[in-house]
């Protein structure tokens, strides 16, 4: 084992968390569990598999995955969410790396986004890097509530593959973008003060969809990607569909609950 602390954010994995916890286990000496208050068998069963769990109610994502910080016993740390996996490539490259000695403050890897079985390698979803493995006293996650990304200064990427089991497929590729991105988007403009126009949905969901389809290179990636391409255009063309209604229908809005977001 490295000295490394396996971090994971958590909210009703009952399904994910034993795998995420094993598959961290395979290089990290200690892993922290920071659940958000699940209603499920979350806790129990990563307990169960060697975790360390702590609770803490959701603060957003980066303010959500430095809590975990103050529990960790190593400076090297890697944050994985529940439904993602560490490959072999990754786990050699853990390894053979002296972390007391590289000149590294973090490594970025590049995140390989599935539906189902199936690599969404086209359309902007990957090479997806991203710095999951740093020192916690140099760099960490910035304090903002949605998609927290850390810095990429003093790090090096790897060519090595983190598996992230987004979708179980296309139904779920779908049914997020409604349920929860872009009513989530939407509030979020909302609270910024920024307001639609008529044409707004038609316009970034059509711009969405040609930058993933033409510009990021989704046509390549056959009925897939076509189908990829098409969810991200769903997802902004909601959000500012959304966005829009509140303005127009105060019954809607009112009913909405705009210190809610997360």
């Amino acid at each position: 084992m490295k000295p490394v602390s396996g971090i994971i954010t958590t909210l009703n994995e009952e399904r994910n968390i034993e795998g995420a916890i094993r598959s961290l286990q395979q290089v990290c000496d200690e892993v922290v569990v920071v659940d958000s208050l699940s209603t499920d068998r979350t806790r129990e069963i990563a307990q169960a598999a060697g975790a360390r769990v702590f609770t803490q109610s959701y603060l957003g994502d980066g303010i959500q995955k430095n809590v975990a910080l103050q529990y960790v016993k190593n400076l090297w740390v890697l944050s994985i969410d529940a439904d993602e996996r560490l490959t072999p490539e990754l786990v050699a490259k853990m390894e053979a790396t002296d972390f007391e000695h590289t000149p590294y403050d973090g490594f970025a890897l590049r995140r390989r986004n599935m539906v189902g079985s199936r690599w969404m390698r086209w359309g902007g979803w990957y090479p997806d890097y991203l710095v999951r493995l740093y020192r916690h006293d140099r760099l960490r996650f910035p304090e903002v509530k949605q998609h927290a990304t850390i810095s990429t200064k003093n790090t090096r990427r790897w060519k090595a593959d983190l598996l992230h089991y987004r979708f179980k497929n296309i139904g779920e590729l779908f049914a997020k973008p409604g349920r929860n991105y872009s009513t989530r988007g939407a509030k979020i403009l909302w609270n910024k003060g920024k307001r639609a126009h008529w044409w707004s949905p038609l316009w970034h969901g059509g711009a969405a969809f040609f930058v993933n389809y033409f510009i990021r290179g989704g046509i390549l990636g056959g009925i897939d990607g076509l189908t990829f391409s098409k969810s991200v255009a769903l997802n902004s063309y909601l959000k500012y569909a959304k966005l829009l209604e509140y303005q127009r229908d105060p019954q809607v809005r009112e009913a909405e609950d705009f210190n809610s977001v997360w």
